[in-house]
């Protein structure tokens, strides 16, 4: 028992710097950028030795969310969440179709894969400048038709002031309610085969009745801005878009593909005796089986997708309010206006909303581990 509680000591005297550092480092900072982000440090005196910040609450949350100058903060958090689902849909789509393909052991194999992992070797600076020739008016995807005997594109990849699936912002409340109850009905159709007792009761019952209420009583909720204010899916965020997924499904590609590897060849063999076709195989078998990977890739490429910084800030400059970011604005308010304390509320806001990715999984791994 001495030995063990020895060994105890031993463990938590090795880890004490590193949890004194992670403390002040990280989580010191993070709680001295919340004390900021509740003060109004700001204005022609921010950069005194000592400036004057006075605290004021939650006032400069409320107004990123309703105030009359903040739309474009509001247009930035629409378009971080369509880079979000976008990269996902994309890098993840592409990447486990790749990952197929050379799963299927094709000649030059080494060589086709160096090739979908190059563009991880790239900064997002590189890959930007590229995409940003690429992509203009002029550029070689516009002009990539004429080779083949066709005109020549006209489309404004990153310049594009057309948006589509508009909604309009005071009806913020109703829609995050129909968010809230498409992604409980969607949980609960996939959970309704292993337990439709418990699917019903928690996920698809709960998901009917808020949607029936976001759609029938949605003249109750309030408003969330005084005016109406319309955003959207800008089209200029497609060229950004496009180069993430480029630089990031060969990521996705060469985790499936070690996913893929690690399963056993007997597991192939017998679905394949059993009658299974190779689609068969994939979508019942080699899929479902790397739920851990898909689960992985999903929180990193979300975090990846609310720090897209350099590649908006290399394609399109910090000015182009089509392709803005939250990022992109916390920077050009923190450090071009100085106002320090609205920045570090956009950084909280950005933090809050990376917690909503890693929290869930956390809490998931954490149940698995107390019932294992």
């Amino acid at each position: 028992m001495r030995e063990a509680s020895r060994d105890r000591l031993k463990a938590f005297l090795t880890l004490l710097p590193s949890i004194i550092l992670v403390a002040v480092f990280v989580y010191g900072f993070i709680g001295n950028t919340i004390w900021i982000s509740m003060t109004d440090w700001g204005g022609s005196g921010s950069m005194a030795l000592d400036p004057q910040k006075n605290f004021i609450g939650l006032d400069n949350y409320v107004d990123l969310f309703n105030g009359f100058l903040s739309s474009g903060f509001r247009q930035d958090l629409v378009n971080a969440v369509y880079y979000s689902i976008m990269l996902l849909a994309g890098a993840i789509g592409l990447g486990m179709f790749i990952a197929i393909l050379l799963d299927q052991k094709p000649k030059g194999e080494d060589v086709l894969r160096t090739i979908f992992l190059y563009p991880m070797s790239l900064s997002f600076i590189v890959s930007g400048t590229i995409w940003r020739w690429l992509l203009a008016p002029q550029g070689g995807v516009n002009v990539l038709p004429t080779y083949l005997g066709f005109d020549a594109l006209n489309f404004q990849w990153t310049s594009s002031t057309k948006a589509i699936l508009e909604f309009n912002w005071q009806n913020l409340f109703q829609i995050l309610l129909y968010i809230a109850a498409f992604i409980l009905i969607l949980a609960g159709l996939f959970l309704l085969k292993g337990d439709p007792q418990k699917a019903v009761k928690r996920w698809l019952g709960p998901g009917v009745i808020i949607g029936a209420f976001a759609w029938l009583g949605g003249s109750l909720l309030p408003e969330a801005l005084f005016m109406e204010e319309m955003h959207g899916f800008n089209l200029a965020t497609l060229g950004i878009i496009i180069a993430t997924v480029w630089q990031y499904a060969g990521y996705t590609m060469a985790l499936y593909l070690a996913g893929f590897n690690g399963i056993s060849q007997d597991l192939r063999d017998a679905a394949m005796l059993d009658g299974a076709s190779n689609t068969d195989y994939y979508r019942y078998v080699a899929i479902p089986m790397l739920k851990p990977i898909t689960i992985s890739a999903v929180i990193i490429l979300s975090h990846i997708s609310l720090k897209m910084f350099d590649i908006i800030f290399a394609m399109t400059g910090p000015d182009n309010a089509q392709t803005g970011h939250p990022a992109l604005n916390m920077y050009m308010t923190t450090f071009r206006a100085n106002d320090f304390a609205r920045g570090a509320a956009i950084a909280i806001v950005l933090f809050l909303v990376a917690g909503t990715f890693i929290v869930p999984y956390v809490v998931s791994q954490y149940k698995q581990r107390r019932r294992g």
